[in-house]
């Protein structure tokens, strides 16, 4: 459903803010014929007034439009934006212009719920002792400490100089575990003082690591040549600590993991932890699938279409829009429905909640390079980074959100439990993907 809305701007709304804006072109203006800074106001205004009223106005316009769906709490789905019925302006002769605005309405969400019809599966996968022993080595590890070793054995922390002739840097830090078989080759079995040839482009895939390494800005790598010499200063381990009263105390001080069999169970539900965000991403997509079905929400295609139009016409062609109209529309609806369970429920996200987090996704990226051993203080330096980053803050609240949407309808419908192992589970993912693609 669309309105339109219209929003007289008078000229004791303008005027001040016009006159300040052609005394500002006056000082500035560059015209063949005068000084800068003596341009008589009179061919100023000859020049530019037009063009600055019809800017000013049409800016207090939407602004007062804006103010007024906020004030009137109107559950508008888009921006304002001009209405097709808008007349033509003369601002050559009018003091008072009128702005014709369109806007649409979110459609009303009424769903109701039955556990006996509405069933959906949650899966619980199931913990091998694979994932155990490897969750529990990192665990350990992260509270071992390095020491200093004679040779490279695969997972070792590197101090290392680099010379490449006009380029010296006397410390640099290559660490072999979060690198791959191929990549620690070309470390393995050698010795403090041992040299040989690198290539940065390799050693320091990353642009910016490769640039913090040397010292310069990115823009200055390709004037370097990245083919240096590497000698190795020094090789540290890590060593595990010793599962002793001592590591307990120190891994957890709150006391309430103090020997071996207590730690096992920790261990296992961390795993657990960590394998639900993989069961419940699917069983929040079916939930999220079934709400959608039910709401059946009406969306006013014509208007948001022409909204998506405008404000991405100096980024998107027409066939883009078009072409990507029914992922949008489908993720406008979800978007509606979570709005109003949010209001419903009266869900909240406190600042614990959202660094908490941002540290599980700081973990999970980490993860994704081999890095499970991250130091807390490291995993804690990432999230609060994040959480200060406006656009990752913004998926952080709408994750956060989204789950808490999904946890307070669940208790609504049927569920049927399953464990699963994760390689059935990974099936019923690439069906789910295939048939929603």
């Amino acid at each position: 459903m669309t309105f339109l809305l219209r929003v007289t701007v008078e000229e004791a709304d303008y005027s001040e803010a016009v006159e300040k804006t052609l005394r500002d072109y006056k000082k500035k203006a560059n015209i063949p014929g005068f000084r800068p800074g003596m341009v008589p106001i009179g061919v100023v205004n000859r020049m530019y007034r037009k063009g600055v009223v019809a800017e000013e106005t049409f800016r207090i316009a939407s602004e007062e439009g804006s103010k007024y769906l906020e004030n009137e709490k109107i559950d508008n789905i888009g921006e304002l934006i001009p209405s097709e019925k808008q007349g033509d302006f003369d601002f050559d002769n009018n003091k008072d212009h009128e702005f014709v605005f369109e806007y649409g309405v979110a459609p009303e969400v009424k769903i109701e719920f039955d556990p006996k019809k509405d069933k959906l599966n949650r899966y619980i996968l199931q913990i091998t002792k694979e994932m155990h022993d490897s969750a529990r080595k990192n665990f350990i590890r992260k509270h071992g400490r390095l020491v200093d070793v004679e040779q490279v054995e695969g997972e070792e922390a590197l101090t290392v100089s680099l010379d490449n002739g006009k380029m010296q840097v006397e410390e640099a830090f290559v660490g072999l575990i979060s690198r791959n078989d191929e990549e620690r080759q070309l470390f393995i079995g050698r010795k403090v003082g041992d040299s040989m040839q690198v290539d940065m482009n390799e050693l320091y895939k990353d642009p910016s690591q490769r640039a913090s390494t040397l010292n310069i800005k990115p823009g200055e790598l390709a004037e370097i040549n990245p083919l240096f010499e590497l000698t190795i200063k020094r090789i540290r381990r890590f060593t595990d600590p010793e599962l002793d009263a001592e590591f307990f105390k120190t891994a957890f001080p709150a006391g309430d993991v103090t020997d071996e069999k207590g730690f096992d169970t920790f261990i296992d539900a961390q795993i657990a932890l960590e394998l639900s965000r993989e069961t419940e991403y699917l069983f929040a997509l079916e939930l999220r699938d079934m709400l959608l079905a039910k709401a059946d929400l009406v969306l006013p295609e014509p208007f948001i279409r022409r909204w998506l139009t405008l404000v991405n016409k100096e980024r998107f062609s027409q066939e883009e829009i078009d072409r990507d109209f029914p992922a949008f529309a489908k993720m406008m609806q979800w978007n509606i429905i979570k709005k109003h369970y949010a209001t419903t429920f009266d869900l909240t996200v406190s600042e614990r909640e959202t660094l908490e987090e941002a540290k599980a996704i700081t973990r999970m990226q980490f993860a994704q390079y081999g890095m499970t051993s991250v130091p807390d203080e490291m995993v804690d330096n990432y999230a609060h980074s994040m959480t200060e980053n406006r656009d990752e803050m913004k998926k952080v609240l709408e994750q956060l959100y989204e789950r808490k949407v999904i946890e307070a309808i669940a208790p609504m419908i049927g569920i049927t439990e399953h464990s699963i192992d994760i390689e059935a589970f990974g099936k019923l993912v690439d069906e789910y993907q295939q048939q929603n693609a």
